[in-house]
């Protein structure tokens, strides 16, 4: 799984506002969750989601797998993404969504002193009725993922064609979340259980995790 170092020491070209870093900062203390409409600009949402299919068509992408030993032990009927990760310089495209992370990193490191030092992003690719089990996303005996993203690549998504990201806070009802293209969430690895609803067409994401030492 590549992990992507920040090249200090040349400060990050500022891509994403204050204000919506902070939201999102006061969002994780308030109720360990996140949700942007718009994080990222249409067009690079629509230049991912063409990068992402590529990948598909290719047979770039693999069948996800369950826990630490994720890349071995693919998981049917628990999860049913096929994923490619994401390498610095692979494509403009990537590289700028990086850079948009790499800047929310260093926002969440200034509001909240969580000691967020690395990257790490995946395409995921949900076919017609695939989903993902209820879980949480920190593994049991490794702490270093602390902030899961999940930001979609579906434009134009309906109502009614399912595949909402089902969020279990702990005091509050469940939230679903529909997939549309370039809406971001946000939450804490450890303490939000969550699961991928299956929807009536293929479903294109990326899935990230913000990891301290």
């Amino acid at each position: 799984m590549p992990l992507f170092q920040p090249a200090a020491p040349r400060a990050p070209t500022p891509v994403l506002a204050d204000a919506a870093a902070s939201a999102i900062s006061s969002d994780l203390v308030t109720q360990g969750w996140s949700q942007r409409s718009s994080f990222l600009p249409r067009a690079l949402t629509v230049t991912l989601a063409d990068e992402c299919r590529q990948h598909a068509a290719a047979g770039r992408m693999h069948l996800a797998g369950v826990g630490q030993r994720a890349a071995s032990a693919p998981g049917p009927g628990v999860r049913g993404d096929r994923i490619a990760w994401l390498e610095h310089g692979q494509s403009a495209a990537c590289d700028r969504y990086l850079e948009i992370m790499e800047t929310l990193r260093l926002a969440l490191n200034r509001d909240l002193y969580l000691g967020l030092e690395t990257y790490e992003s995946h395409f995921a690719c949900y076919a017609a009725g695939a989903g993902y089990q209820k879980h949480v996303d920190r593994f049991r005996h490794d702490d270093r993922r602390t902030v899961s993203v999940v930001i979609y690549l579906n434009h134009h998504w309906r109502a009614g064609q399912g595949g909402a990201l089902r969020l279990y806070p702990a005091d509050t009802p469940v939230i679903d979340v529909a997939p549309v293209g370039s809406r971001m969430v946000l939450f804490l690895s450890a303490d939000l259980p969550h699961e991928v609803m299956p929807a009536t067409r293929q479903r294109l994401s990326l899935a990230g995790w913000f990891r301290r030492r």
